[in-house]
């Protein structure tokens, strides 16, 4: 198999969500494919930046020190990449003279050469860095960066698509449990004070509000306290 079929493969493969998947593990898959499936690349990082904030995965530990060392240093092809939306190749560190303290820092922790890649997605920002040990590995064109872009893009916005299904799954089933302490809290008022369901419903209202608290949490501690006295279920 072609090197490019592998990486094809093994980014398609990061678009399959499961209860499992997240953010940090596609992006741990990004930093493992391209390490594993370009040519030259001894290594990845990932950076997923959205609302200020980042998330870092890399394919070894030398290089989320690097990463680290660029953002201290406020200078660097991530940092290029970040705030100008192009792409940023350094042929050989050794002869880098736009970002000197980060090609220093580079040569200590080995590596020769660089291309980062960002990709906007959906209010974010993913910026793939790829490394190499030897000078003149990366292109700063052609269907790799298509490829990561493409990919990338696909694997992001299915996790964030299956974060809403989940979301909204678990919003709606609070929201039944919510309503049914809601009710058994009506049934214990009805039954003390013999009034209706709505005049129920509007006493626990009025006393959320007093307390400041929300109506299904005061439902629910009035149940408790209900069968805690009563040792069962509240009445229908």
């Amino acid at each position: 198999m072609e090197t490019t079929s592998i990486l094809a493969r093994d980014l398609a493969a990061l678009g399959r969500v499961t209860e499992g998947t997240s953010a940090e593990s596609v992006l741990r898959g990004i930093t493992e494919a391209v390490a594993r499936g370009v040519p030259g690349c001894a290594g990845g990082t990932a950076e997923l930046w959205m609302e200020g904030r980042v998330l870092l995965a890399a394919s070894h530990s030398e290089l989320t020190l690097l990463i680290d060392r660029e953002r201290d240093l406020r200078e660097g092809p991530s940092r290029e990449a970040l705030s100008t939306g192009r792409p940023m190749t350094i042929p050989d560190v050794m002869r880098e003279t736009r970002w000197s303290r980060y090609a220093a820092t580079a040569v200590r922790h080995g590596v020769r050469s660089v291309l980062v890649v960002p990709i906007a997605v959906e209010g974010a920002v993913v910026i793939i860095g790829l490394y190499g040990v030897r000078p003149g590995v990366f292109s700063s064109g052609g269907p790799l960066m298509a490829l990561l872009r493409e990919q990338v893009t696909v694997a992001l916005a299915n996790i964030w698509e299956f974060d809403d299904v989940l979301t909204g799954a678990a919003q709606m089933q609070e929201a039944l449990a919510g309503r049914s302490v809601i009710d058994q809290a009506k049934g214990i008022i009805m039954s003390k004070s013999g009034c209706s369901a709505e005049e129920a419903f509007d006493e626990l209202r009025r006393v959320s509000q007093h307390h400041q608290v929300k109506v299904a949490d005061l439902a629910r501690l009035l149940v408790t306290e209900h069968q805690q006295k009563h040792g069962g279920a509240a009445p229908d």
